[in-house]
């Protein structure tokens, strides 16, 4: 699981980079869990969150380059 202040500290280079990453590890969490070859299954739901902190980085950026 990935924190907030360590992902804040990272450039949108990164962000984008480790955003991608995630993204393939959730599809293939996805078809682990598809044909039963899940062994953890907590790991779904941390892949899923740590995305979400992403793309909400990715979005207050996008607001606070907007007003500067």
């Amino acid at each position: 699981m990935t924190k907030y202040a360590d992902i804040k500290v990272k450039t949108d280079d990164q962000v984008v980079e480790q955003l991608a990453e995630l993204k393939r590890e959730a599809m293939n969490l996805r078809f682990q869990a598809a044909t039963s070859q899940l062994e953890k299954p907590s790991r779904v739901r941390e892949v899923r969150r740590d995305i979400a902190r992403l793309k909400t980085l990715q979005a207050q950026r996008a607001v606070e380059a907007a007003k500067a």
